[in-house]
């Protein structure tokens, strides 16, 4: 079913080929859909509302997690603020962070691992003014960020013992970097890299740098 009118839906998200999938669908559908390019350089959190407010959407679909700018979270309120309804689709199964993001402000939040057809389903109801999420789970899902408050200040108690070089190093890695990439973006070896890596993992308390990455997403973190 068509939409009864052109809606404007932005899309925020730094999967292109995702992104892509999303708009062409979107299109499809009869909507007004435009995918929104984030600036390579990390950004304030208004700079990035302002940008993706630009084409004065009703919709937007935002990603978790935005590579070098951190946390999509932090996006949901004053993009709410600004009038849109905003949908968060993730790839992250953290229920605490998705209660996160209904907590400040988002409509619902979706997996990407769901059918396109459901994101598309939540679209089109949000433009018939139906309710997008049942209220029951959307209580269950910010009781389970509330109940993740206590552990939170925890890591990003850990996260702020890190040195200046090894937060660059953690952001490396959660950007997807290797230790090798790392070594020939810093210009350092790759053995300085991983003595780096190693105090990272012991500051944190983890075993692992994918156990490291997650922890930092999980606490929002981004160095300051």
């Amino acid at each position: 079913m068509s939409p009864r009118k052109r809606v404007k839906v932005v899309i925020v998200e730094d999967h292109t080929l995702f992104a892509e999938s999303l708009e062409l669908a979107l299109t499809f559908e009869g909507y007004d859909a435009e995918r929104v390019d984030l600036p390579e350089e990390p950004a304030s959190e208004t700079k990035l509302t302002s940008m993706i407010m630009r084409p004065q959407p009703r919709i937007v679909l935002l990603d978790l997690d935005l590579g070098h700018h951190g946390s999509g979270v932090r996006l949901v309120s004053p993009l709410a603020r600004a009038g849109a309804d905003v949908v968060v689709v993730t790839g992250s199964n953290d229920e605490s962070r998705w209660g996160h993001a209904l907590h400040s402000g988002a409509r619902t939040v979706l997996s990407k691992r769901v059918p396109l057809g459901e994101i598309l389903g939540t679209v089109r109801r949000l433009n018939y003014g139906n309710s997008v999420l049942d209220v029951d789970e959307r209580e269950r899902l910010i009781r389970a960020w509330v109940g993740q408050g206590q552990d939170l200040i925890e890591t990003r108690r850990r996260l702020a013992q890190l040195s200046r070089r090894e937060t660059q190093v953690l952001e490396h890695l959660m950007d997807g970097f290797t230790v090798g990439d790392i070594a020939k973006i810093r210009v350092v070896s790759e053995a300085t890299v991983r003595t780096q890596v190693k105090s990272i993992l012991s500051k944190l308390g983890v075993s692992s740098q994918i156990a490291a990455v997650s922890l930092a997403h999980k606490a929002e973190w981004r160095a300051a």
